[in-house]
């Protein structure tokens, strides 16, 4: 799996912009705007990071403890029940990749974003149809995993949804709120 991570660096501290004259990104002066210097600064473990999977089998464990390795590497403050939360739904979005989408995307995309109340993971394909959350079928093998996802994310008071992308395929994503510990 190759990692393409983009977590939080060094920032700086100097905008070039005159602290005195009004931001236009900010109408209101009391209230922190994007370069305000009462805007906090992003928390340790903030950021975005982005592997890419040939759509094969193996990839769906590769990807699952690339997600979780991450959580911890970052120190995310998540709980052991948000991590096998969010493993599963990576596990179910890779597989539904490698089982739907691989004939005319051989490669796929995982994406975790954090930020300080929430985490976000999504897999993105090139494949061009959306999928749909079939009906439970007890007799069959499969079709579950989109219901799966979503009845993990509603429990956790999260948000998933599939949007289409710019090239034509798809990113199916979904964010949970972290129980964030506050980091002194």
């Amino acid at each position: 799996m190759d990692d393409h991570g983009r977590g939080s660096g060094p920032r700086p501290t100097d905008s070039g912009e005159d602290p005195l004259e009004p931001d236009p990104r900010n109408p209101d002066p009391r209230e922190p705007g994007p370069l305000d210097p009462r805007t906090p600064d992003p928390l340790p473990y903030e950021g975005v990071w982005r592997f890419t999977a040939p759509a094969v089998d193996a990839s769906v464990p590769q990807a699952r403890h690339a997600v979780r390795d991450l959580l911890y590497r970052q120190g995310v403050p998540v709980s052991d029940d948000l991590v096998q939360g969010l493993l599963l739904i990576v596990s179910e979005l890779v597989t539904n990749a490698v089982r739907h989408a691989a004939l005319l995307s051989p490669m796929l995309a995982v994406e975790v974003a954090v930020g300080a109340e929430w985490v976000r993971v999504s897999v993105e394909d090139n494949h061009p149809y959306r999928p749909t959350a079939l009906e439970t079928d007890h007799s069959g093998e499969g079709g579950r995993g989109l219901l799966l996802v979503r009845e993990i994310t509603r429990e956790a008071g999260g948000a998933c949804d599939v949007e289409h992308t710019a090239g034509g395929g798809k990113v199916i994503w979904a964010a949970l709120p972290l129980k964030a510990v506050r980091v002194l």
